[in-house]
């Protein structure tokens, strides 16, 4: 009876789990957004604004690379597209995600846990150098948009 019981208690506790952890596909942009709400007379959303700064050597690398192997799902400057989330949003700051999970994304992909976009494939043919001035160029670009 009592094996029963921990059975339950674990299935509760999992499912609990799942539920909350679940995303809410929320964006909270950074920058000037229009915001569109249906039947009304305002305008569709437009693209976040991102102010990218002067960047580094390593950052001007990184955004090569970015744009070469991350913007279609990312979009010009992390901004975000349908297909993949915003990288200059307050999720993936540093103290939330480290430069170590840049590195894990591209090497092994990503189940999708803060946002209702598809799971992120693995990145193939990237390599480390390139991530690291990936991750040079995103936190540039997060700083001079007041992530940090």
């Amino acid at each position: 009876m009592r094996s029963y019981l921990c059975v339950a208690v674990v299935v509760v506790l999992g499912a609990a789990t799942w539920w909350f952890m679940q995303p809410t596909g929320e964006l909270r942009p950074i920058g000037n957004t229009a915001m569109h709400d249906a039947g009304s007379d305002t305008p569709a959303p437009q693209a976040l604004r991102i102010v990218v700064p002067s960047l580094s050597m390593d950052a001007k690398r990184g955004k090569l690379a970015f744009e070469e192997n991350c913007v279609a799902c990312h979009g010009a400057n992390g901004a975000g597209t349908g297909n993949g989330s915003p990288l200059i949003h307050e999720i993936y700051e540093p103290s939330h995600h480290c430069d170590a999970s840049f590195y894990l994304a591209a090497r092994n992909g990503v189940r999708a846990h803060h946002w209702r976009f598809r799971d992120m494939p693995p990145v193939e043919g990237v390599s480390d150098q390139e991530v690291e001035y990936i991750v040079a160029y995103v936190r540039e670009v997060q700083r001079a948009n007041g992530i940090q």
